[in-house]
């Protein structure tokens, strides 16, 4: 196999990459299904079967019906819809199987082959396959049917952002339903590689490694790995595969002096990933499957009142990202339209980003890898706290956490947002429990990133306490975070969002403060339909508003990090650095500046946690 190149050429003829980043085949192994289906809307669910449906016209997938790109544009109240598309098969050999992957489609989702119920699934963010290979046959297509239930007025599922309103109303946005990620078919060996996990431990500068393989697994079969730096081969290891799981830890050559192991480390500014060529050898060399992926050393986790990357404190310069684009909703136009979202937050001066109530498609965390941008990945809320509320969401968290665990980017897990889904969380010890649980949870499944139980207030169990403050004057902001005794205040006197910023015994440990949602301050032409937190009444307003805002914040001590609201303008929220279509209202180096990065600005101190990686 030969060395791996940057994958940037890997574009579908609709502008969409090769969806599953972490574990990528070869090119001729998989065909975009994104394009022209047919498709009709079930308003009130009638429609239990494909032979019931009354097809009404045509979609663009992957954009969900209530936008305009997908050429349904449809807003309104609904049930379910359903897509059809007629695949006339590749032919395969005994040897290999054919599978149609779905990036993601919301909600509950079940699919039928020639009229046969063939799969389901739960969860509107997270991927799921489907088998095709005994389907079909020579000339004659098959009829793929998907049929997505979506109920408008269920609060009880993980839905984020998206309003159980018809009109978009405060900081609810509109529904997303139905098919909103790429769809594709992909030809694999029998016995394949079906998952990858990948960690890194700096202290024994190690890399973690795990596999799932599909299929019979003979005895005769092993995996063969390599991992390049650049084109330096830093490993070759083959490992015999005696079951259908393998876990292994892979020692590194430590080179000791600090500008060789900079070289080698994952941070944002120097973001060195190590590029992975897994194989599956029969007992004659011959190669079963092959896969590339990529990995990279580094570590990050907390130490008293600090946030750590690679054993060094950092403090975060955050922005709040939505993740919606004007004309195609939560699905990003095409694969630049994610690389430049993240050059963008580059440029402005941020390392890291919130992507607030939405999990994000693989691809702009594939692009936050390379490129060198920190995440906090949060899950979508449910908004009421019931059996089935709670079954739906762990379910759907589990299946984020093994999609995503093996980013480098993701630098903190958010399961929950300002007490959404536990209303009642002082007064409930269900809801305590069901958060505390799901803190230890995430913590199980991924011992190896902080987590944040609930942020913005009620911290119950938690790596870092997350407090969201829109105090519109700086000198209020600055009493507040610089008064005597500035931790126990915060804990015991404020109330941000009229609730206690922790509950419990929180009060005796120094975690990492993070504010991790402040500003908000609108800028728009249109002021009768849009709003903010605060609002200013031209750019020159805009910018002295924001840098007093962002000295006060940046001189604060207590800090370990911010996040700005927010990225940009989303429908009715105008309180963005950029417009909705990504245009700066203020130069970009104008507003790195806020972060320290360019031209001094009033206030220039980092503090402590100053480190600006």
């Amino acid at each position: 196999m030969p060395r791996p190149s940057p994958i940037t050429s890997d574009l579908s003829p609709t502008g969409r990459g090769y969806p599953r980043p972490l574990l990528r085949r070869a090119d001729d192994s998989w065909v975009s299904l994104d394009g022209t289906w047919e498709f009709a809307l079930d308003r009130i669910g009638q429609w239990r079967h494909p032979a019931e449906v009354g097809w009404q016209g045509s979609i663009e997938v992957p954009f969900a019906p209530e936008t305009e790109r997908s050429g349904v544009g449809e807003r309104g109240y609904f049930i379910a819809c359903w897509y059809r598309r007629h695949l006339l098969l590749p032919p395969a050999s005994p040897r290999e199987r054919l599978f149609v992957r779905f990036g993601a489609v919301d909600y509950a989702t079940t699919v039928w082959i020639d009229g046969a119920h063939v799969a389901t699934h739960e969860g509107g963010y997270t991927p799921f396959s489907v088998e095709v290979t005994h389907m079909g046959g020579g000339d004659k297509p098959i009829e793929l049917v998907v049929r997505a239930v979506d109920d408008p007025h269920d609060l009880a599922k993980p839905r984020g952002k998206q309003d159980w309103q018809e009109q978009p109303h405060s900081i609810w946005y509109h529904r997303t339903s139905g098919i909103w990620q790429s769809v594709w078919l992909e030809r694999v060996p029998h016995v394949h590689i079906a998952h990858l996990r990948w960690t890194s431990n700096l202290h024994r500068w190690e890399i973690g490694f795990s596999s799932q393989i599909a299929g019979l697994v003979p005895a005769t079969l092993s995996l063969r790995l390599r991992l390049f730096s650049g084109q330096r081969l830093l490993v070759e290891d083959q490992y015999q595969c005696t079951h259908s799981e393998l876990h292994r830890r892979i020692p590194l050559s430590d080179p000791g002096i600090d500008d060789a192991r900079n070289e080698l480390l994952w941070c944002p500014g120097s973001p060195n990933l190590l590029d992975a060529e897994i194989e599956l050898v029969d007992d004659h060399g011959v190669v079963v499957d092959a896969v590339r992926s990529y990995t990279a050393l580094r570590t990050i986790s907390v130490h008293r009142d600090q946030i750590l990357l690679n054993g060094r404190p950092i403090r975060l310069r955050m922005v709040l990202d939505q993740g919606y684009w004007p004309e195609t909703g939560i699905t990003a136009p095409d694969d630049a339209a994610l690389r430049r979202d993240v050059e963008l937050v580059l440029a402005m001066g941020f390392n890291a980003v919130r992507k607030h109530q939405k999990i994000e498609d693989p691809r702009y965390l594939y692009w936050a890898d390379r490129l060198g941008l920190l995440v906090w990945e949060e899950m979508p809320s449910a908004y009421r706290f019931t059996g089935r509320s709670v079954q739906a969401l762990i379910q759907e968290w589990i299946q984020v956490l093994a999609r995503d665990a093996s980013h480098p980017c993701i630098a903190a897990w958010v399961p929950f947002n300002e007490s959404w889904g536990v209303p009642n969380l002082p007064d409930n010890p269900s809801e305590r429990h069901y958060v505390t649980a799901l803190y230890h949870l995430t913590r199980t499944l991924d011992p190896n990133r902080p987590v944040v139980g609930n942020d913005g207030w009620e911290s119950v169990a938690t790596d870092i306490i997350g407090i969201h403050d829109y105090e519109v004057d700086p000198e209020r902001m600055l009493v507040r975070y610089q008064a005597p005794n500035v931790r126990s205040n915060l804990y015991e006197r404020e109330r941000f969002g009229g609730r206690e910023l922790v509950i419990g015994n929180f009060q005796t440990i120094d975690h990492p403060v993070v504010l991790s949602e402040f500003g908000g301050i609108a800028f728009s032409d249109d002021r009768r339909s849009t709003w903010g937190y605060s609002r200013s009444n031209d750019a020159a307003e805009l910018a002295r508003r924001l840098h007093a805002l962002f000295a006060v914040v940046r001189a604060q001590d207590i800090l370990a990090g911010y996040c700005y609201t927010q990225f940009a303008d989303t429908y009715q929220e105008a309180n963005g650095l950029l417009y909705a279509d990504r245009t700066p209202k203020l130069p970009l180096e104008q507003i790195a500046a806020l972060n320290g990065l360019g031209p001094p600005t009033p206030h220039d101190d980092h503090g402590q946690h100053g480190q600006e990686v």
